[in-house]
């Protein structure tokens, strides 16, 4: 089973953008649903974004539209999330996540299958 790489998470200002990079080597080509979640100490696992590879859509929690944005590389094999605007409600471990099939209810954490390890963003005041 491939495994599911993060990296892009760091600490920025109130306002500033991070890009978070998902290597997922197989996933994208195979047209699998794919999302990014994210969780705080002490909260539940939130659903943040999720790409479904059969047709292009994509799915945003509402406290993100307009300021995210979900994507795929070219190549299709690193899925991204650019993040702009940050806020502090922001922070949290961000984790890359696949279905492992076609379909899935966006954003709805137990229908996805694989994880990454996360990658830590903290937005400061």
């Amino acid at each position: 089973q491939a495994q599911l790489v993060e990296s892009g998470g760091g600490t920025v200002q109130t306002g500033g953008s991070l890009r978070l990079s998902c290597v997922a080597p197989g996933y994208i080509e195979r047209k699998w649903c794919m999302g990014w979640f994210r969780q705080a100490p002490g909260k539940e696992r939130e659903g943040v974004a999720s790409l479904y590879g059969t047709n292009g859509a994509t799915a945003y929690v509402d406290s993100v539209k307009g300021r995210f944005t979900i994507s795929h590389d070219s190549t299709k094999t690193i899925m991204y999330l650019q993040m702009n605007n940050l806020k502090p409600e922001d922070s949290g471990t961000y984790y890359c996540a696949s279905a492992g099939r076609f379909s899935c209810l966006a954003n709805h954490a137990p229908d996805f299958h694989i994880w990454g390890q996360g990658t830590q963003v903290t937005v400061s005041s």
